[in-house]
């Protein structure tokens, strides 16, 4: 049997078997350093992107803290977005195959009644949206957090700003004052501080340096263009890539319609995707890129959120974003899983401020872009 990082834990069997079944035998850095602090008991503030391993981070710890003869809920986990809920929750369950917990994901756009019905069996972990979740556990009054011993909170910089964080404040108000809390956060500014000061006790920061946040299996490319070239160049690009499935993102909602309408217009096969969209309409717009009758999700960095899209091959960046560390989760969309990914940027005389932060922060090589490159 292969050696694993996991091997050195101190994790029960079951829990080892899941993880190598999962295919985990080396440890991201935000694991190396987050895992051990955690199955310690302490709180955590973890930063870290898509893609660096957050997910079995904390989820691994979680897991092995469930005791899974007690039939109540012991840990919570929260989430933005469906689709990362959803992830998350697979995730999990493919971490605890070997082990008898039950896992259930809570979100918004699932009737309401078959989630009442599925509480009423013993449930150990829930991994849920805030505005869902605490609905359910004040007005409807199925849920019982008064036993839980671990709180998640993922993704906290889009609960920030997605407007979520009043729920968040809710459903940890409902947990016990002695628990163990990890929040995690692609960006620690003084907001997540501040939260982390009223929920948390004394936590521990565990920082991916910048280094790590680099997607070294991504080739980044650029090109050069002027404000009133950029839909032309787009057109050209467009043309000369062999793509299965891609994201081009934009920075705000009205450049996503406006560029998706003139995408649709030249008979490119796109659909767009804001955080303007019901789920209804999010679940259309991936439902087409999965089954190829779309090529492309015109996207903001927002609606991105929580999506997991096997076989997303090329990231378009229509805009350069002012954050570098909102680039890299924009290009973490694609190689995943030790895939290759290509990323492309259309850059302005007046952006080169904002690629160059990028190309700073971590040192990343980005060439110009050469259509045989594609």
């Amino acid at each position: 049997m292969e050696s694993s990082d996991f091997d050195k834990l101190q994790l029960s069997e079951e829990l080892q078997k899941g993880i190598r079944k999962a295919g985990f035998t080396k440890m991201t850095p935000i694991q190396e350093k987050a895992i051990p602090l955690l199955l310690s008991g302490r709180d955590v503030i973890g930063q870290a992107q898509t893609g660096t391993g957050k997910t079995a981070a904390f989820g691994i710890p979680l897991l092995a803290k469930v005791d899974p003869s007690k039939p109540f809920t012991q840990g919570v986990v929260l989430a933005p977005t469906r689709e990362l809920a959803t992830q998350i929750a697979a995730m999990l369950r493919s971490y605890a195959k070997f082990m008898d917990i039950k896992i259930l994901c809570i979100h918004g756009g699932r009737k309401m009644q078959r989630q009442i019905a599925l509480l009423s069996r013993p449930t150990h972990v829930i991994i849920a949206t805030p505005g869902r979740l605490l609905d359910l556990i004040r007005k409807r009054g199925v849920i019982d957090l008064r036993r839980a011993k671990v709180a998640v909170i993922d993704e906290a910089d889009k609960m920030l700003e997605m407007g979520f964080m009043k729920e968040v404040t809710g459903i940890l108000s409902a947990l016990p004052y002695v628990r163990q809390t990890s929040l995690w956060s692609a960006t620690i500014g003084q907001d997540i501080i501040d939260i982390s000061f009223r929920h948390m006790r004394h936590p521990r920061k565990v920082l991916v340096s910048s280094d790590e946040i680099a997607q070294t299996n991504v080739n980044q490319f650029y090109i050069e263009v002027d404000e009133d070239t950029r839909d032309a160049k787009l057109f050209e690009l467009l043309d000369e890539l062999d793509v299965d499935r891609g994201l081009i993102f934009c920075n705000t909602r009205v450049k996503v319609d406006q560029l998706s309408e003139k995408l649709r217009q030249e008979r490119y096969l796109v659909e767009p995707l804001h955080g303007r969209f019901t789920q209804t309409q999010r679940d259309i717009a991936i439902t087409k890129l999965l089954k190829r009758q779309a090529k492309y999700l015109v996207s903001t960095d927002v609606a991105s959120r929580g999506l997991d899209i096997k076989g997303l091959t090329h990231i378009i960046n229509y805009e350069v974003p002012e954050d570098p560390e909102v680039y890299f989760h924009r290009i973490g969309r694609t190689a995943r899983k030790g895939e290759k990914g290509i990323s492309i940027t259309l850059v302005s005389e007046r952006e080169e401020e904002y690629l160059f932060d990028i190309k700073q922060m971590t040192n990343t090589e980005m060439a110009e872009w050469n259509p045989s490159l594609g």
